[in-house]
């Protein structure tokens, strides 16, 4: 959103809007102030450079551009690019050849943890940042099959696969000593009613059955619950992610402090700090959730934006994947690329 405070008058015109997405283009692909000369090469309309400097000089004092220098050209603001990112998000498909491209890229990967990688590292080559993918927490994770296997020590082998072929399997010492005629059938029973649920939803289901009649479900609605508690398979809200491109953001011209470099670095090197800055893209009613100026992130995080998408299975959200890059990114390019991205995995997990 552009910030309250500004009058909508200056963007009202039709003219003023293309000569800002086109100064916007223009400094993404340069990276250095633009002069009413270059917008004017590249105007639709014939417009004189005077022109073109006084709707420069409207949108500066609107808070869209700024000028470096007292001679330089202007170069705009984060209000600017939410401008040119609105007008991108409405207009933007995915080239033939970047589709044909992502899913070459990640059909060649041998396991699903492998096409998780190769996601990352498709979408750190569309920018000049960090690709990252987020598989799903355990307890939001669509269970296509369950199995239990018992070890002579009586521990317990609980083994899930999930959408997209994706297997998890843990070890655990269960509260009681099972039989495994006893964790083939709890097996059995959640195979039969369960496959293509979450495992929260199936917890949930399993407690409202035991509410109801708890003389035919007690027991095995008690095993099932035992055996497949995210915290004792050790979840605890835990979630793979997966990043790549950390030395492009590092020889990025965006950034030339080496020590405020550093602190940008160190800080999104924490995971968790990843996690839940694309977390906020489920949550978004857009397709592709845009955030620009990452304050919360360092210093130097003003900088930088967040371009990320959720992707789902049976219209339930089950991670996330994105870009955080510089802010001067082609976003033409990045935005399309993420949803198409995220179409795929959304598709992989309604056909698994």
């Amino acid at each position: 959103m552009l910030r309250e405070s500004m009058s909508p008058t200056v963007l009202q015109l039709k003219r003023n809007q293309q000569i800002l997405t086109e100064l916007v283009r223009v400094y993404i692909e340069t990276g250095e102030p633009v002069s009413s000369r270059s917008v004017a090469r590249r105007h639709v309309e014939a417009l004189s450079s005077a022109t073109i400097r006084n709707v420069m000089a409207d949108l500066e004092d609107e808070g869209l551009l700024y000028q470096p220098h007292t001679s330089a050209g202007r170069v705009p603001t984060a209000a600017a690019y939410r401008f040119f990112v609105e007008q991108v998000t409405a207009q933007a498909t995915a080239s033939p050849e970047d589709r044909l491209w992502i899913r070459r890229e990640l059909e060649a990967a041998q396991t699903p943890e492998a096409v998780m990688e190769r996601a990352s590292q498709v979408l750190a080559a569309v920018s000049r940042g960090l690709g990252i993918f987020i598989s799903p927490p355990l307890a939001s994770a669509v269970v296509e099959h369950i199995r239990f296997l018992l070890l002579p020590d009586g521990r317990v082998l609980v083994v899930l696969i999930s959408a997209g072929n994706n297997t998890r399997d843990k070890l655990i010492r269960p509260e009681r000593p099972f039989r495994q005629e006893d964790l083939d059938r709890t097996a059995d029973y959640l195979n039969r009613h369960y496959v293509g649920w979450t495992l929260e939803a199936m917890r949930a289901d399993l407690r409202k059955q035991l509410e109801m009649d708890r003389e035919r479900y007690g027991q095995l609605a008690n095993d099932a619950l035992l055996l497949c508690d995210p915290s004792i398979l050790g979840d605890a809200g835990e979630r793979k992610i997966y990043v790549d491109g950390a030395a492009q953001i590092a020889s990025s011209p965006d950034f030339t402090n080496p020590e405020q470099l550093r602190e940008l670095l160190e800080a999104i090197d924490e995971k968790d700090r990843l996690i839940a800055l694309l977390s906020g893209c489920i949550e978004s009613p857009e397709p592709v959730h845009v955030e620009l100026g990452l304050d919360k992130i360092s210093n130097e995080g003003k900088h930088l934006a967040i371009v990320s998408a959720s992707y789902s299975s049976k219209d339930q959200a089950q991670g996330t994947l994105g870009i955080l890059a510089p802010m001067r990114m082609h976003y033409d390019r990045v935005i399309t690329a993420v949803a198409f991205m995220a179409q795929i995995f959304s598709e992989e997990r309604q056909g698994s």
